[in-house]
């Protein structure tokens, strides 16, 4: 394989790209550099776009040279930070090696040519054929390729001292020696050097690629990692930021993971058995969920998607700060080979699953009042008593965990959605996620977040308690699906709203419950999901009406009697 990979990549002629960029490689490295030859047709925001990032900012602490962004000499070569991560060919998996691979929208009629010269010789016409799926006359009029660059992480065998390498094409009467002297490297012993690292190549002028060790934004040079650092570190991002936050120091810049654990991979893929379908536990929005034993606690590890770096990065950053007893408890995390959270295993299933799903015994009245008071505990704290203060924008029951002894915690094994609240502002416009049925109409419209989102959510939560319902009633009659929010105002401005509920009422409980607690329950709720979210009670007023409700004292009770003014007053 290595003489079909140097033909490939050099187009022909000789190369020491598969041999320098690891044939056989196990892992890559967090960050790499190309050298991107800028000509008349460039500008930093084109270079920026072809890798991916939204802008040229990431691109400046790497070309300090260039001190206005908007003029740049021709021929300026503009180091341009990526991924390197170890890749297989599609034609051959068992092949590695080291490359970038970065998502190239196709427009008009382009060739593999087309793109490789736009990448400015980064890569060949070859090159892309042999990691892509279309072959090159079939390319489609729109559609996205993978634009594989090589490069290199280094080589122990030959230093030490030489960690960060920039992939360097060749362009018209530059050689080996040439490319070398540009970066400070010109004596006999550095040549050596130089030509251990790119064998083959030392004869070749115009054509080909060589790696060249470069120093990082602080002007030293990156030692070379050990295999299992760069284990730690190789993680394909989505995100180039992502990417090149993760490679600026040994964890995440801003996240400070006090309490948590850094595991390895061995020990996380042991406690699963290479993470066999018999520790398989649950499946969420970006990755699956194992059962583990490490180092005597029970555990679950969500293993994520590649393509959720930002999920993992936030909700890192936040539940490492983050500590309450109705909030599930994260225990370490893990970033070789694949992104990994781990958190306390609760062992009792989530409350959807307690409402609706079989083999569960039906939880009584006075669990379902503790269970929505553990809850919203866990939201006043993050919604109230953190800094900065977050919303989670993902609350239904599938997020409730329930332990052994029928008290829950607060979670997300789907989706990490924690989100920063600034300190002067109560909303903000963003992304719409989460789930259908537990959205506010301010969120769901315009994106709004504020957390009187999650109170709306949790009101969801409420009605579900009651009724053991969906969020959403799929109905058979021509109504078709409905809404529970639709359902319970229906039920609760009727005549006499306390027959009307006991239809609702979850069958289940075999009317074991106080019908004037159900009630004072469903306009809880019916508060909680007022369509104005400036009507509806804070979680702080929440947390109070259930504890009194909660209370054996039948005296307490009347404090869940609040007025709507008393309640939004919090």
């Amino acid at each position: 394989m290595l003489p079909l990979i140097l033909l490939l990549v050099a187009g022909g002629g000789a190369s020491s790209t598969a041999e320098a960029s690891g044939d056989g490689c196990r892992v890559g490295c967090p960050l790499a550099l190309a050298s991107y030859y800028f000509s008349a047709e460039s500008n930093l925001t084109f270079i920026a776009s072809l890798f991916n990032f939204p802008d040229y900012t990431p691109l400046l602490p790497y070309n300090p040279n260039i001190t206005d962004p908007n003029y740049v000499l021709t021929g300026t070569r503009v180091s341009v930070p990526f991924n390197c991560s170890c890749r297989s060919l599609p034609a051959d998996p068992a092949s590695t090696f080291l490359a970038g691979s970065l998502a190239h929208p196709l427009s008009g009629s382009q060739t593999y040519a087309d793109v490789a010269s736009e990448f400015a010789n980064l890569t060949t016409a070859a090159w892309l054929e042999a990691t892509n799926a279309y072959p090159a006359d079939k390319l489609p009029a729109s559609g996205t390729i993978n634009v594989t660059v090589n490069c290199s992480c280094g080589d122990k065998s030959v230093s030490p001292r030489y960690g960060l390498f920039i992939t360097y094409p060749l362009w018209d009467g530059e050689t080996l020696a040439s490319a070398a002297e540009q970066y400070g490297f010109s004596s006999p012993e550095q040549m050596e050097l130089f030509r251990r690292y790119n064998p083959g190549m030392d004869g070749a002028s115009g054509k080909g690629i060589v790696f060249i060790p470069v120093k990082d934004t602080d002007g030293s040079y990156r030692p070379l990692e050990s295999a299992r650092q760069k284990m730690r570190k190789s993680v394909s991002f989505s995100s180039p930021e992502d990417s090149v936050q993760l490679a600026s120091a040994s964890q995440a810049e801003g996240i400070k993971v006090d309490r948590s654990i850094e595991f390895s991979y061995e020990e996380l893929s042991e406690a699963t058995d290479n993470f066999s379908m018999e520790h398989k536990i649950g499946q969420g929005g970006y990755g699956s969920v194992y059962y583990a034993e490490l180092r005597g606690e029970k555990a679950a590890i969500k293993k994520m998607d590649t393509k959720a770096s930002q999920e993992f990065l936030a909700e890192l950053k936040v539940l490492t700060h983050v500590h309450h007893l109705n909030l599930v408890r994260l225990i370490g995390f893990c970033v070789e080979s694949c992104l990994f959270l781990v958190y306390e295993f609760i062992e009792n299933g989530n409350l959807s699953e307690h409402l609706r799903g079989k083999g569960y015994e039906p939880l009584s009245w006075a669990s379902r009042i503790r269970i929505a008071l553990d809850s919203a505990r866990g939201l006043e704290y993050i919604h109230e008593h953190t800094v900065p203060l977050y919303v989670h924008r993902d609350i239904k029951s599938a997020n409730i965990l329930i332990d052994k002894d029928f008290r829950a915690k607060v979670a997300d094994f789907g989706l990490a959605k924690l989100s920063e609240i600034g300190a002067t502002s109560q909303s903000f416009p963003t992304r719409i996620v989460g789930t259908f049925g537990y959205m506010p109409p301010e969120y769901a419209r315009y994106g709004e977040v504020s957390p009187k989102v999650d109170v709306y959510a949790f009101g969801i939560v409420l009605y579900e308690l009651l009724s053991a319902k969906d969020a959403i009633v799929r109905s058979t009659e021509s109504t078709g699906a409905q809404s529970l929010v639709y359902l319970f105002e229906d039920t609760l401005s009727m005549p006499d709203p306390k027959e009307a509920l006991q239809k609702l009422i979850d069958p289940r409980l075999g009317g074991d419950y106080p019908i004037d607690s159900v009630l004072k329950i469903a306009y809880l709720a019916r508060s909680c999901t007022h369509e104005e979210p400036s009507m509806r009670p804070t979680m702080r007023s929440v947390v109070v009406a259930l504890m009194a409700l909660s209370s054996k004292d039948h005296e307490l009770t009347r404090g869940l009697e609040l007025s709507p003014r008393e309640l939004r007053s919090g």
